[in-house]
């Protein structure tokens, strides 16, 4: 057995900084945009297996099957799911079914910035909820691409949006992981994380258009941005408080979609928004074709069915896929789980990051038929032998896809190999310790924490397992709320998906824009601070100001 060390060096400071080298380098890295994201991220992992190795004495034999542990685990699922995203649309593209769905959304909207409330935000949120981990910035990136936007703006706008809802993901995910590692009612929790998010569920559509058209261009639509947020941030606050945290995303976005649509029937903004670039400095509008003039004809309802069946199969598959009982099933059938020999259970998590000596658990776990990305294939199949694709054409179109996103998957795989590492070394819950640390301010560095969790490991849920306890454990030391606490990690954490490089990566991949993953990053980066900082002042204030905001009934 090997007990993790939270202060390697005898002095916190130094031992937080030696803890930040890695992951500071990879975001270095990749906002130089001198360096591939590729190349980055394997530079990070190095340097990560190196801290852990010499300065948290880790062993080298589980600080490297740590680390291809990681590897394996960024392929399936996260991997997984991109490729079999992208191989849908591409299918799409392919029998023209794309085209349609563009003439769809075009007669609803031509203006863009409302074409991004309903897609950006809305729709991904449904795709949120229903299946999560990279699915709706890579649905939603490439629709927007699909449609004109510039690759800047379809990726940097698509991870903006997919912020509010992540903390209800995957059918409320988050919200069990979290409880798992806490203790405290799933319930409560998801009824907590309702008390906080409802607020920036209605910033955000504002913040979204704000930042693609400017201040004066997100005004001239602010009746369409208020009904949207409304529409999502009521059914969000209600679902999660009175009904379960299992189901929010799904009915707010629906009712988010549906409201939308009706009030665009009886209001239109004064000037379309034609633009498909970002209204301030857009790198990659150069990379922009001449927009062709979109056939405004009017869809029959068997061109506007086609359009839509791609979206429906995955909407349907993506909710079955989604359900625990589904999952459940489906395990029972096809598992195989893989203890690492040699790391399973021999790593120690110790006080004050635990109550107790708890051993690590490192087992990779191949349930491939309950994979997301599995019912994201199935979906993709079903749709392809509907739109006409003999199995071979779909077998090339799936090797294409391959080769389009190899370099990607690599990536993924290496951001996941850092992740897994810092996880089980310790590094990471030394950077947790370094929040704790903060005495009356805890309820926003906290907030951050959760934050800073989603940053190094690319998924809310494992934010919430990696320090879900920590909050616990030092919200009772301060005297705090450990419900508000608990909670704060996830909400602080949603900010923090625009800014992972999985998800960066991800949305450079559904975009085709590879290599230009530091321009994401640097174009995400102070709106996923901002947001974060925003969350944390409102859970100081609901730490001290208005703690009845914090009271929950069971």
């Amino acid at each position: 057995m090997w007990n993790q060390l939270y202060n390697p060096l005898g002095n916190a400071t130094l031992s937080t900084i030696a803890a930040a080298i890695p992951v500071v380098t990879l975001l270095v890295l990749i906002a130089s945009g001198k360096v591939k994201a590729h190349l980055a991220a394997i530079i990070a992992l190095i340097l990560a297996n190196l801290i852990a190795i010499f300065v948290f004495t880790m062993p080298a034999n589980m600080s490297i099957r740590a680390s291809l542990l990681g590897v394996v685990t960024g392929f399936f699922p996260i991997g997984w799911i991109v490729l079999n995203v992208i191989f849908l649309y591409r299918i799409t593209v392919e029998a023209g079914r794309f085209q349609l769905l563009q003439r769809a959304i075009g007669g609803v909207t031509t203006d863009r910035r409302l074409q991004l409330l309903l897609i950006a935000f809305a729709f991904g949120a449904f795709f949120e909820g229903a299946s999560g981990f990279g699915t709706p910035v890579a649905i939603t990136a490439a629709i927007l691409i699909g449609l004109g936007f510039s690759p800047l703006a379809a990726s940097g706008l698509s991870l903006i949006a997919n912020t509010a809802p992540v903390a209800y993901g995957a059918l409320g995910t988050p919200i069990q992981g979290l409880s798992s590692v806490t203790g405290i009612d799933p319930y409560i929790l998801g009824a907590m994380v309702g008390r906080q998010l409802p607020l920036f569920s209605l910033l955000v559509p504002f913040w979204l258009i704000c930042a693609f058209a400017g201040w004066r261009g997100m005004l001239a639509i602010w009746p369409a941005i208020l009904v949207t947020g409304l529409a999502f941030a009521i059914p969000q606050f209600v679902i999660s408080n009175y009904i379960n945290p299992w189901i929010v995303d799904i009915g707010a976005s629906l009712i988010s979609m549906g409201c939308l649509i009706l009030f665009l029937k009886v209001w239109q903004p004064k000037e379309l928004w034609l633009s498909a670039k970002l209204r301030g400095k857009d790198e990659s509008a150069a990379t922009m074709t001449a927009p062709k003039p979109m056939d405004t004809t009017r869809l029959t309802q068997a061109q506007l069915w086609g359009a839509l069946l791609p979206w429906i199969i995955v909407c349907i598959v993506m909710l079955i896929w989604g359900n625990g009982a589904f999952k459940t099933w489906a395990n029972s059938i096809f598992t195989w789980s893989y203890p690492v020999p040699e790391l399973h259970n021999m790593i120690n998590k110790v006080p004050p990051v635990a109550a107790k000596p708890t051993p690590e658990g490192a087992v990779f776990a191949f349930t491939y038929l309950s994979f997301t990305g599995t019912g994201m294939l199935i979906a993709a199949l079903i749709s392809g032998a509907l739109m006409g694709f003999s199995p071979l054409r779909m077998i090339t179109e799936y090797g294409r896809t391959i080769r389009l996103c190899a370099i990607s998957l690599i990536t993924i795989s290496a951001m996941l190999a850092i992740g897994t590492l810092t996880r089980l070394s310790g590094v990471d819950a030394t950077l947790g310790l370094a929040f704790a640390a903060t005495g009356v301010l805890y309820p926003f560095f906290g907030t951050l924490l959760g934050w800073l969790g989603v940053a190094l490991t690319g998924s809310d849920t494992a934010s919430n397992v990696l320090f879900g306890n920590l909050q616990k454990i030092t919200s009772e030391q301060l005297g705090l709320s450990p419900i508000l606490m608990a909670a704060a990690n996830s909400s602080g954490g949603v900010m923090g998906k625009m800014i992972d490089a999985q998800s960066i990566v991800v949305a450079s991949t559904a975009t085709n824009w590879y290599g230009h993953e530091g321009s994401i990053l640097r174009y995400v980066f102070l709106h996923s601070i901002a947001l974060a900082c925003l969350v944390g002042l409102f859970v100081t204030l609901q730490a001290y100001v208005y703690p009845f905001t914090a009271m929950v009934l069971k």
